[in-house]
């Protein structure tokens, strides 16, 4: 932690907590200090989330956790609200901020003071306003009472503007949405996604299911992504618990991650093209990402690699047989790969059709936090596997993927890149994997008493992130996750406008968001 970031927190009672620390700041200070640690450019706003601690007579607390990339450190600032529920809003300084705000107040009931924008958020009209799912003395097992309120879309005025609904319902089997277009003539003046059909009450989950059922859940968060959401939520229980996994299960964790990372990026890459009529490049991501899919099923039993997270260690190790087979599919997929691409880099029309199309501009992108592809296509340097360095990234050597123009063109070439780096981190790790030692584990798992765990990963969408806290006797008090479509769901309305209707499925597959991973 640099000097200047320490001099705005010096002031302000400390507890460090391994490379967590955390800092109390009062209210009064949070609208001068939150912001100047934000500006900050060693630091990055990770997650804003808040906790009911009223069982300790101690009101509710708003956490700001910030990370420290390349020292994989975290600093969190705890605001306590001990009288009333009200707290000021950060969003005219801070725009991540808005929707972090609009679930607090919607699931927690506490209100940001000076927020634009304080409609409902993942709760639906039917929810009633007055129960806040994630406050301690409401139960996550009854259904309250049916409400009948009227959500209100932002509207455009003018002489001939007309509105488009899309959704939730889809024509396609994916999962459910609902998108207003505003529209003049044949252009989107707006583009306005309404989410929280897919919410599940999971964060209420984590705290009342038992621990041994967790790992599980965190699996289920987005299902396509279900090894990553697991490990980082058991990396943040190995922090609570003190348990340092061994170099074999660190190498296992990266050949499984980049497996799944795989097969998403094949699979977008696919559709993509399929979205512009080129059935050639659909037909060939499908029958490719089908031959990851499988290898996942060999080495786990799972297609989805579900199981194969635990506390401190890989259930599925891959023998040594299996690893030189899976070496060797790496390199035939290589191959097969560059003459898809190779083919597809002669099409004019796909080209064409991909520049140019539902383009995200860099100021708006660094405002909304956009990470992963769709901020690595604007040239935003994130990665959580270099930034953060988990499991064995810290050892093996890659190349962040980058573009510059934010289209559909930049976040297809981004996907391209991506798929030669897992091929390559496979391999590696795999070659790794011949002489890392293993190491027992520990059979009883317990927790840190009123402590904090941070776990980070990089999804194939971008940066996952757990925070798990803890009560006085060590138990499970309240789960924050934070899955990257969080943050790109409402740049994507801005890359809908000035291009067509019939634009928007190509756009919306190049970001290819979860919805249930926002919805939570």
């Amino acid at each position: 932690m640099n000097k200047t970031i320490r001099g705005y927190l010096s002031p302000y009672t400390t507890t460090s907590r391994g490379r967590i620390t955390v800092y109390d700041v009062p209210v009064s200070d949070m609208t001068r200090v939150i912001p100047l640690l934000y500006k900050e450019p060693s630091v990055e706003l990770k997650t804003i989330f808040a906790a009911d601690v009223t069982k300790k007579k101690a009101g509710f607390r708003v956490l700001y956790v910030f990370g420290i990339p390349k020292e994989h450190s975290f600093v969190v600032l705890s605001v306590a609200i001990q009288t009333g529920t009200e707290f000021p809003s950060l969003t005219k300084y801070i725009h991540e901020a808005s929707g972090y705000e609009r679930k607090i107040h919607s699931m927690m009931g506490l209100t940001p003071v000076g927020h634009p924008d304080l409609r409902p958020f993942i709760l639906h009209e039917n929810w009633p306003m007055s129960v806040f799912p994630l406050r301690k003395h409401v139960s996550g097992t009854k259904r309250p009472p049916m409400a009948k309120g009227d959500y209100q879309f932002h509207t455009v005025q003018g002489e001939g503007i007309y509105e488009i609904p899309v959704g939730p319902i889809h024509a396609g089997i994916i999962e459910p949405g609902h998108f207003r277009f505003s529209m003049a003539g044949e252009e989107i003046l707006l583009l306005e996604p309404k989410l929280g059909f897919k919410h599940r009450g999971v964060e209420k989950l984590f705290e009342t299911i038992p621990f041994s059922d967790t790992i599980r859940l965190s699996e289920r968060v987005s299902g396509d992504t279900s090894l990553t959401h697991s490990l980082a939520y058991c990396q943040a229980i190995e922090e609570l618990a003190g348990i340092t996994v061994s170099k074999k299960t660190a190498l296992l964790r990266v050949v499984y991650s980049e497996l799944e990372r795989l097969a998403n990026h094949i699979n977008d890459i696919g559709f993509i093209m399929l979205d512009t009529g080129y059935s050639f490049g659909g037909s060939n991501g499908q029958r490719l990402r089908e031959t990851v899919m499988q290898w996942n099923e060999r080495l786990t039993g799972s297609r989805y690699l579900r199981g194969v997270n635990a506390i401190g260690r890989a259930t599925k190790d891959i023998p040594k047989e299996t690893r030189d087979s899976l070496a060797a599919y790496c390199a035939s997929f290589e191959q097969d790969f560059r003459e898809i691409i190779a083919v597809a880099n002669e099409s004019s029309s796909l080209y064409n059709r991909l520049e140019g199309t539902g383009t995200l501009d860099k100021t708006t992108a660094e405002d909304h936090g956009v990470i992963g592809v769709a901020g690595r296509a604007i040239g935003l340097v994130h990665d959580a596997r270099k930034d953060y360095p988990y499991a064995s990234y810290g050892t093996l050597p890659f190349s962040i993927s980058l573009q510059t123009t934010g289209d559909v063109r930049a976040r297809f070439g981004v996907r391209v890149k991506e798929v030669y780096t897992s091929l390559s981190l496979i391999r590696q790790a795999i070659a790794k994997l011949q002489n890392a030692p293993d190491s027992a584990v520990k059979k009883v798992i317990s927790l840190k008493k009123n402590s904090i765990g941070i776990g980070v990963t990089e999804g194939w969408r971008g940066d996952i992130v757990y925070t798990v806290l803890t009560d006085d006797k060590g138990h499970i008090s309240r789960v924050d996750v934070r899955d990257p479509s969080f943050l790109i769901w409402p740049a994507l309305g801005h890359a809908g406008r000035g291009n067509v209707v019939p634009d928007f499925p190509l756009i919306n597959k190049s970001f290819n968001l979860s919805y249930s991973g926002h919805d939570l």
